[in-house]
């Protein structure tokens, strides 16, 4: 990376940075554009290089780690089962959380609050679980996503959707390791019910 890359990136930074700090202090709909580049010391037009929308200033934070989650999974060898890769997956969320815990909890809040910003968390959320899907496909030799790799993806998923929701609820008080591990063995010991037709459960 050049310098030039180099000094985009912090700005890039300090532009995000400066936002949630606002955004957390005021609120999303009342912090406006133009707080956040003075705060970041950049123009408004500069800002929008960077951050398209306002809504952007959250999302690209999500999409960033989320990305991130999903390079850990396809950087695991081919020949490592795939319980173990998709735990990777989860390995990296877990340590997206733990370091930035004030962000992921601001992150929920504005969700919560915000329909423009859930609706766009909500396509991100999709779109990743169909990312993993694909690569749950491809290490099982197919070509598509098949009934297995969309349940095995959706289960991952799941995983981390209920724990995160947890550990929102307790206010980042709780182990989000220890809830991951606890949803993953309540799935290994049957605890959690699957839906059966009568005289089959």
């Amino acid at each position: 990376m050049g310098l030039r890359e180099i000094k985009m990136e912090r700005t890039r930074h300090l532009i995000a940075d400066k936002a949630f700090e606002l955004f957390t202090e005021h609120g999303f709909d009342r912090t406006t554009v133009e707080q956040i580049a003075a705060a970041a010391e950049v123009g408004p037009r500069t800002l929008y290089r960077y951050f398209p929308t306002k809504e952007s200033l959250i999302i690209s934070f999500v999409e960033t780690h989320l990305s991130a989650a999903v390079q850990r999974l396809r950087e695991q060898p081919d020949d490592v089962p795939l319980s173990e890769a998709l735990y990777a997956l989860i390995d990296s969320v877990i340590a997206t959380i733990v370091s930035n815990e004030a962000r992921v909890l601001a992150v929920y809040d504005m969700s919560t609050c915000t329909p423009s910003v859930n609706a766009q968390f909500s396509g991100i959320w999709d779109r990743w679980c169909d990312e993993i899907s694909d690569e749950v496909a491809r290490r099982g030799g197919s070509r598509s996503p098949d009934l297995t790799a969309r349940l095995a993806a959706s289960t991952a998923c799941a995983v981390i959707d209920v724990s995160v929701r947890e550990w929102v609820e307790s206010g980042g008080k709780a182990s989000m390791r220890t809830l991951t591990d606890r949803a993953l063995e309540l799935l290994r010991t049957g605890e959690v019910p699957f839906p059966a037709p009568a005289g089959r459960a």
